[in-house]
Protein backbone atom coordinates (compact mmCIF):
# COMPACT_ATOMS: atom_id res chain seq x y z
CA UNK A 1 0.00 0.00 0.00
CA UNK A 2 1.61 3.25 -0.50
CA UNK A 3 2.18 5.31 2.10
CA UNK A 4 1.29 9.25 2.29
CA UNK A 5 1.65 9.76 5.99
CA UNK A 6 4.19 12.33 6.92
CA UNK A 7 3.68 11.45 10.66
CA UNK A 8 7.30 12.17 12.40
CA UNK A 9 8.55 14.07 9.36
CA UNK A 10 9.57 17.71 9.50
CA UNK A 11 9.42 20.34 6.25
CA UNK A 12 10.74 23.62 5.68
CA UNK A 13 8.16 25.26 3.30
CA UNK A 14 9.78 28.53 1.77
CA UNK A 15 7.14 31.84 0.56
CA UNK A 16 4.79 29.76 2.83
CA UNK A 17 3.03 32.77 4.01
CA UNK A 18 0.51 33.00 1.29
CA UNK A 19 -0.62 31.30 -2.64
CA UNK A 20 0.80 27.99 -3.16
CA UNK A 21 3.20 28.05 -0.34
CA UNK A 22 -0.19 28.28 1.86
CA UNK A 23 -1.77 25.69 0.11
CA UNK A 24 1.07 23.15 0.10
CA UNK A 25 2.02 23.96 4.02
CA UNK A 26 -1.49 23.19 5.04
CA UNK A 27 -1.50 20.22 3.34
CA UNK A 28 1.65 18.70 4.21
CA UNK A 29 0.40 19.46 8.31
CA UNK A 30 -2.87 17.76 7.16
CA UNK A 31 -0.96 14.66 6.08
CA UNK A 32 1.08 14.86 9.87
CA UNK A 33 4.02 16.66 8.93
CA UNK A 34 5.63 19.16 11.42
CA UNK A 35 6.29 22.48 9.41
CA UNK A 36 8.99 24.86 9.58
CA UNK A 37 7.39 28.30 7.61
CA UNK A 38 9.79 30.69 6.14
CA UNK A 39 8.45 34.01 4.46
CA UNK A 40 9.94 37.44 3.71
CA UNK A 41 6.51 38.50 6.66
CA UNK A 42 4.75 36.54 8.64
CA UNK A 43 2.92 33.63 8.17
CA UNK A 44 0.24 34.24 10.53
CA UNK A 45 -2.83 32.98 8.01
CA UNK A 46 -1.02 30.06 7.46
CA UNK A 47 -0.52 29.42 11.30
CA UNK A 48 -4.58 29.98 11.92
CA UNK A 49 -5.60 27.46 8.91
CA UNK A 50 -3.27 24.91 10.56
CA UNK A 51 -4.21 25.59 14.04
CA UNK A 52 -7.48 24.61 12.87
CA UNK A 53 -6.70 21.07 11.64
CA UNK A 54 -6.62 18.21 14.60
CA UNK A 55 -3.11 16.91 15.44
CA UNK A 56 -0.38 18.51 13.95
CA UNK A 57 2.49 20.74 16.23
CA UNK A 58 2.18 24.15 16.20
CA UNK A 59 4.78 25.13 13.03
CA UNK A 60 7.92 27.38 13.78
CA UNK A 61 8.28 30.39 11.38
CA UNK A 62 11.35 31.96 10.34
CA UNK A 63 11.37 35.65 8.01
CA UNK A 64 13.96 35.60 5.51
CA UNK A 65 15.18 37.30 2.66
CA UNK A 66 16.11 34.56 0.17
CA UNK A 67 17.36 37.28 -2.33
CA UNK A 68 20.38 37.10 0.85
CA UNK A 69 23.01 34.18 0.24
CA UNK A 70 23.97 34.33 3.37
CA UNK A 71 20.57 33.57 4.88
CA UNK A 72 19.32 31.44 2.22
CA UNK A 73 22.51 29.37 3.34
CA UNK A 74 22.33 29.79 7.14
CA UNK A 75 18.79 28.60 6.96
CA UNK A 76 18.79 25.21 7.16
CA UNK A 77 20.92 25.40 10.18
CA UNK A 78 18.97 27.98 11.87
CA UNK A 79 15.53 25.99 11.17
CA UNK A 80 17.36 23.00 12.64
CA UNK A 81 19.11 24.19 15.84
CA UNK A 82 15.44 26.02 16.51
CA UNK A 83 13.22 22.88 15.16
CA UNK A 84 15.74 19.39 14.64
CA UNK A 85 16.30 17.85 11.64
CA UNK A 86 14.66 18.44 8.03
CA UNK A 87 13.52 15.80 6.52
CA UNK A 88 11.17 17.58 3.51
CA UNK A 89 12.58 21.06 1.64
CA UNK A 90 9.96 22.86 -0.01
CA UNK A 91 10.88 25.52 -2.15
CA UNK A 92 8.24 27.32 -3.15
CA UNK A 93 9.25 31.37 -2.75
CA UNK A 94 9.34 32.72 -5.94
CA UNK A 95 8.71 36.49 -7.33
CA UNK A 96 8.11 37.68 -10.71
CA UNK A 97 8.90 41.07 -13.03
CA UNK A 98 6.96 41.93 -16.02
CA UNK A 99 8.47 43.94 -18.87
CA UNK A 100 8.19 43.55 -22.47
CA UNK A 101 12.77 42.06 -23.06
CA UNK A 102 13.57 45.70 -24.80
CA UNK A 103 13.00 47.71 -21.46
CA UNK A 104 14.17 44.59 -19.00
CA UNK A 105 17.22 46.08 -16.51
CA UNK A 106 19.60 44.22 -14.88
CA UNK A 107 17.68 44.81 -11.55
CA UNK A 108 14.71 43.22 -12.75
CA UNK A 109 17.04 40.23 -13.89
CA UNK A 110 19.02 40.26 -10.76
CA UNK A 111 16.33 40.27 -8.59
CA UNK A 112 14.02 37.21 -9.77
CA UNK A 113 17.05 35.16 -10.45
CA UNK A 114 18.44 35.47 -7.06
CA UNK A 115 15.03 34.34 -5.65
CA UNK A 116 13.79 32.19 -7.83
CA UNK A 117 16.75 29.78 -8.83
CA UNK A 118 19.78 30.68 -6.95
CA UNK A 119 17.96 30.43 -3.31
CA UNK A 120 16.33 27.05 -4.83
CA UNK A 121 20.00 25.81 -5.46
CA UNK A 122 21.97 27.15 -2.41
CA UNK A 123 19.20 25.83 -0.40
CA UNK A 124 18.94 22.54 -1.48
CA UNK A 125 22.64 22.21 -1.38
CA UNK A 126 22.42 23.25 2.55
CA UNK A 127 19.69 20.65 3.48
CA UNK A 128 21.71 17.90 1.37
CA UNK A 129 25.14 18.53 3.21
CA UNK A 130 22.95 18.24 6.18
CA UNK A 131 21.11 15.35 5.40
CA UNK A 132 23.92 13.42 4.06
CA UNK A 133 26.48 14.59 7.07
CA UNK A 134 23.68 12.61 9.43
CA UNK A 135 23.47 10.11 6.75
CA UNK A 136 19.20 10.82 6.43
CA UNK A 137 17.57 10.08 3.41
CA UNK A 138 15.35 13.14 2.29
CA UNK A 139 12.72 15.31 -0.10
CA UNK A 140 13.18 18.28 -2.00
CA UNK A 141 10.13 19.26 -3.99
CA UNK A 142 10.77 22.44 -6.31
CA UNK A 143 8.43 24.76 -7.52
CA UNK A 144 8.15 25.19 -11.32
CA UNK A 145 6.25 26.51 -13.68
CA UNK A 146 3.91 26.32 -16.72
CA UNK A 147 6.63 28.65 -17.74
CA UNK A 148 9.46 25.76 -17.31
CA UNK A 149 7.80 24.58 -20.92
CA UNK A 150 6.81 27.51 -22.31
CA UNK A 151 8.03 30.89 -23.31
CA UNK A 152 5.82 33.22 -21.72
CA UNK A 153 5.65 37.13 -22.75
CA UNK A 154 7.31 40.25 -20.54
CA UNK A 155 8.50 38.00 -18.15
CA UNK A 156 12.43 37.25 -19.05
CA UNK A 157 14.13 36.17 -15.97
CA UNK A 158 10.81 34.36 -14.47
CA UNK A 159 10.86 32.18 -17.86
CA UNK A 160 14.38 31.61 -17.33
CA UNK A 161 14.45 31.22 -13.71
CA UNK A 162 11.83 28.06 -14.02
CA UNK A 163 13.41 26.61 -17.03
CA UNK A 164 16.04 26.68 -14.29
CA UNK A 165 14.26 25.21 -11.58
CA UNK A 166 13.79 22.02 -13.67
CA UNK A 167 16.89 21.84 -14.98
CA UNK A 168 18.25 22.10 -11.61
CA UNK A 169 15.75 19.32 -10.51
CA UNK A 170 17.44 16.81 -12.88
CA UNK A 171 20.64 17.94 -12.24
CA UNK A 172 20.58 17.13 -8.29
CA UNK A 173 18.39 14.05 -8.63
CA UNK A 174 21.21 12.37 -11.15
CA UNK A 175 23.74 13.23 -8.39
CA UNK A 176 21.34 12.45 -5.04
CA UNK A 177 19.29 9.93 -5.82
CA UNK A 178 21.89 6.79 -5.01
CA UNK A 179 22.66 8.76 -1.85
CA UNK A 180 18.66 8.62 -0.20
CA UNK A 181 17.64 12.22 -1.47
CA UNK A 182 14.54 12.20 -3.87
CA UNK A 183 14.15 15.54 -5.98
CA UNK A 184 11.20 16.20 -8.11
CA UNK A 185 9.58 19.64 -8.72
CA UNK A 186 5.95 20.73 -9.34
CA UNK A 187 4.67 22.67 -12.18
CA UNK A 188 1.92 24.78 -11.45
CA UNK A 189 -0.75 25.79 -13.88
CA UNK A 190 -2.52 29.26 -13.69
CA UNK A 191 -3.34 29.24 -10.12
CA UNK A 192 -5.39 32.52 -8.59
CA UNK A 193 -2.41 33.61 -6.29
CA UNK A 194 -0.97 37.10 -5.55
CA UNK A 195 1.64 36.69 -8.55
CA UNK A 196 -0.85 36.24 -11.19
CA UNK A 197 -2.96 38.96 -10.12
CA UNK A 198 -2.26 41.20 -12.90
CA UNK A 199 -3.39 38.55 -15.53
CA UNK A 200 -6.49 38.00 -13.67
CA UNK A 201 -7.09 41.96 -13.82
CA UNK A 202 -6.89 41.42 -17.45
CA UNK A 203 -10.18 40.96 -18.63
CA UNK A 204 -8.85 39.54 -22.20
CA UNK A 205 -5.59 37.54 -20.70
CA UNK A 206 -8.08 36.07 -18.00
CA UNK A 207 -10.66 35.06 -20.75
CA UNK A 208 -7.49 33.20 -22.71
CA UNK A 209 -6.20 31.16 -19.99
CA UNK A 210 -9.81 30.09 -19.29
CA UNK A 211 -10.89 29.25 -22.60
CA UNK A 212 -7.47 26.79 -22.72
CA UNK A 213 -7.79 25.36 -19.09
CA UNK A 214 -9.72 21.89 -19.75
CA UNK A 215 -11.01 22.06 -16.30
CA UNK A 216 -12.38 25.32 -17.20
CA UNK A 217 -11.35 27.51 -13.77
CA UNK A 218 -8.24 28.88 -12.14
CA UNK A 219 -6.53 26.42 -9.70
CA UNK A 220 -6.89 27.29 -6.01
CA UNK A 221 -3.42 26.54 -4.32
CA UNK A 222 -5.24 23.81 -2.10
CA UNK A 223 -5.41 21.87 -5.06
CA UNK A 224 -1.60 21.82 -5.50
CA UNK A 225 -1.57 19.62 -2.11
CA UNK A 226 -1.67 16.30 -2.86
CA UNK A 227 0.87 16.19 -5.42
CA UNK A 228 3.42 17.92 -3.05
CA UNK A 229 2.35 15.36 -0.05
CA UNK A 230 2.59 12.37 -2.91
CA UNK A 231 6.65 13.93 -3.71
CA UNK A 232 7.23 14.35 0.05
CA UNK A 233 6.22 10.70 1.17
CA UNK A 234 7.72 7.22 0.94
CA UNK A 235 5.12 6.60 -1.75
CA UNK A 236 7.49 8.30 -3.90
CA UNK A 237 11.09 6.81 -2.76
CA UNK A 238 11.44 5.75 -6.28
CA UNK A 239 10.42 9.13 -8.41
CA UNK A 240 13.14 11.34 -9.11
CA UNK A 241 13.79 13.87 -11.34
CA UNK A 242 10.64 14.84 -12.52
CA UNK A 243 8.84 17.69 -12.93
CA UNK A 244 4.88 17.00 -12.05
CA UNK A 245 2.32 19.63 -14.18
CA UNK A 246 -0.76 20.43 -11.74
CA UNK A 247 -2.28 22.54 -14.21
CA UNK A 248 -5.96 21.66 -14.65
CA UNK A 249 -5.11 20.18 -17.99
CA UNK A 250 -3.41 22.79 -19.91
CA UNK A 251 -0.51 21.34 -21.18
CA UNK A 252 -3.01 18.78 -22.78
CA UNK A 253 -4.19 21.49 -25.35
Amino acid sequence: MPNFDLSGKRALVTGANTGLGQGIAVALAEAGAELVLVGRSSSTETLELIAQLSGPATPSEIKADLSDLEVVQGLIGEAEQASGPIDILINNAGIITRADAVDFTEADWDSVMDVNIKSVFFLSQAFARSALAANRTGKIVNIASMLSYQGGIRVASYTASKSGVMGLTRLLANEWARKGINVNAIAPGYFATNNTAALQADSERNTQILERIPAGHWGKPEELGGAAVFLSSSAADYVHGITLPVDGGWLAR
